[in-house]
């Protein structure tokens, strides 16, 4: 599932193209949704919010969500059927297996920027209010929670909790409260790390416990499907301190 960092990247490859005020000239796909609304009608705005790619329109916008293995071509087309497919004058964006869906009226009443880690607006201090309101919550699961946490994503959450050196399975009420607002600042850090190292093609290799078997210390990582989301986790049973609940914890 492609995190925020990758949807600021199509983002700004398909702003690069000038469509704003162009007009979508012809629709194709598989889309169930009434794809012909957008015939003849022109682009206001891209916009990118967590993992939603937003396309807007005059009184409407079409949010894409690609899914566990939605992509697209700028352009180009693959061999397989799009879900969606707009064409421009100069330009076609393609996008594969894929949710679309549309946003009636301004897109920013449906959606709160201040919650998405890579925007301008992003607040912390919301954040972390939003993180103490779930006192009983695994921390891996917090970090998935786009409400807390916009477009962050499996890889990220993997390699924050090893960087503030907390267990993935700790519980909210007992991280310390320096240690919460550590988690609050690298989540927003390393999504701009993500975005840099993936625009050079060297994401993976900075990465310290995703997919490895050793940390940098060289102690052999564990590999687990945690938290209510059962999402794939890598992290180093000594590094990452588990701060425990004062109320019983479930097995995991």
């Amino acid at each position: 599932m492609p995190e925020g960092p990758s949807i600021v990247i199509l983002r700004e490859l398909v702003e690069a193209l000038h469509l704003e005020e162009k007009q979508i000239i012809a629709v194709e796909g598989n889309t169930k949704i009434d794809k012909e609304r957008m015939l003849h009608q022109q682009v206001i705005a891209f916009k990118s919010w967590g993992k939603h790619f937003l396309i807007c329109f005059q009184g409407f916008s079409l949010r894409i969500h690609f899914l566990m293995f939605g992509s697209y071509r700028i352009n180009e087309r693959k061999d397989s059927t799009a879900r969606l497919n707009l064409i421009f004058k100069n330009a076609e964006l393609n996008f594969y297996t894929c949710s679309l869906k549309y946003i009636e009226g301004d897109i920013n009443e449906s959606y709160d920027w201040s919650i998405d880690v890579m925007a301008e607006q992003w607040d912390p201090k919301k954040a972390l209010k939003r993180i103490k309101a779930k006192p009983q919550a695994q921390i891996c699961d917090i970090l998935l929670d786009q409400e807390i946490f916009s477009g962050v994503g499996n890889i990220i959450k993997n390699e924050v909790l090893y960087r503030v050196a907390i267990h993935p399975l700790s519980i909210v009420e007992a991280i310390p409260q320096t240690k919460l607002k550590l988690l609050v600042t690298a989540a927003r850090q390393y999504s701009f790390d993500f975005l840099k190292w993936k625009k050079a093609y060297v994401l993976k290799k900075h990465w310290l416990v995703n997919t490895r078997k050793l940390c940098p210390l060289g102690h052999h990582l564990e590999k687990a499907y945690l938290g209510k989301t059962k999402r794939r986790t890598f992290f180093c049973p000594i590094c990452q301190k588990r701060y425990a609940s004062s109320i019983s914890e479930r097995s995991h």
